[in-house]
């Protein structure tokens, strides 16, 4: 019976019914020991395993007693809607929750509009399916095409829900690295701009009044000059305190610096042809990704090297 239960649900939630539990009730519990939603405990006491209690099947409004034990069963999904493609995808970390990529510049995240396929959706469906897993593709955020660097895809909706609450909370450790011209000044800051979309062109994000608030912080690590000092460029660490659609490259574009090979948002007046050449795009790198893991509740933390072509990008700036 075990392994059709195994076959069908993930691993379920545990929770042990403490002394200043008792009498309370099924989601009482669940709600103060695991922070399962109650979206979550709508799905999943519809299927005959989703909730028990001493593996019987239990109400939400039960009530339960001291060393009760409740169990919470997500049945099995796959993303059919995602065409399996067995593209190079670069593992970060993974276990039975969580799936950590280092997304490549040039690849788009989840299948849009025109893009179905060769993304990296594809080719963590894939993936999985090679592993004989069935799990649904649900990432936690997403990069622009042209950035590289660091992406978490959570494996059940309890793990993508507790991990959206923490980007709430803003207790996700977000740092990205980016190359720059000008010289930022001063060399730490914080650019507080609400960002909305451009009501002409509704694909560009814009720094109005009227827009969602949006709040970047930055440092300031290398600065590089020419012989003559003119033109400049700095290599900047920054740190997201909201995550709007383009954010750092409308708060750099607004501030005078905007990132070495942005198309969007860079500025075409005072744009060095060499360096735009070494990036080959916009040049920014979601380097270090760091958060509290939804099931051990231990802090991880990931980082990511910079990729070739910003590393060719820095030597040009070097020189």
């Amino acid at each position: 019976m075990m392994e059709s239960i195994d076959s069908k649900y993930y691993k379920p939630l545990i929770a042990v019914v403490s002394e200043a539990e008792h009498g309370k009730t099924v989601r009482a519990v669940l709600e103060r020991q695991l922070g399962v939603s109650r979206k979550l405990l709508s799905q999943v006491k519809l299927t005959e395993h989703g909730l028990t209690v001493n593996e019987n099947r239990a109400y939400t409004t039960a009530p339960v007693v001291q060393g009760d034990i409740i169990r919470v069963r997500m049945e099995r999904e796959i993303s059919e809607d995602i065409l399996p493609q067995p593209i190079p995808i670069q593992i970060v970390f993974e276990d039975e929750d969580l799936l950590i990529v280092n997304k490549p510049a040039g690849m788009i995240v989840h299948p849009t509009h025109g893009h179905y396929t060769g993304t990296m959706a594809n080719g963590v469906v894939y993936h999985w399916e090679q592993k004989g897993e069935r799990v649904r593709f649900r990432p936690v955020h997403r990069l622009d095409e042209e950035t590289s660097g660091l992406v978490a895809v959570a494996k059940t909706s309890y793990v993508h829900q507790q991990l959206s609450e923490q980007m709430q909370a803003n207790t996700i450790l977000k740092l990205y690295r980016a190359y720059v011209y000008g010289i930022p000044e001063p060399a730490v800051g914080i650019v507080d701009a609400p960002i909305d979309r451009n009501p002409d062109e509704p694909h560009i994000r814009i720094v109005t009044p009227e827009g969602y608030p949006s709040v970047t912080h930055y440092e300031r690590v290398e600065t590089f000059r020419s012989n003559d000092g003119n033109p400049a460029a700095s290599a900047v660490r920054l740190k997201l305190e909201t995550g709007r659609t383009h954010q750092i490259r409308v708060h750099m574009q607004h501030i005078g610096c905007p990132l070495i090979g942005d198309k969007m948002y860079g500025s075409k007046q005072g744009a060095v042809e060499e360096w735009e050449e070494a990036a080959s795009r916009q040049a920014l790198h979601a380097e270090t990704l760091g958060f509290k893991h939804p099931i051990s509740r231990q802090w991880m933390e990931w980082h990511a090297a910079l990729p070739p072509e910003l590393i060719l990008l820095e030597q040009k700036l070097r020189q």
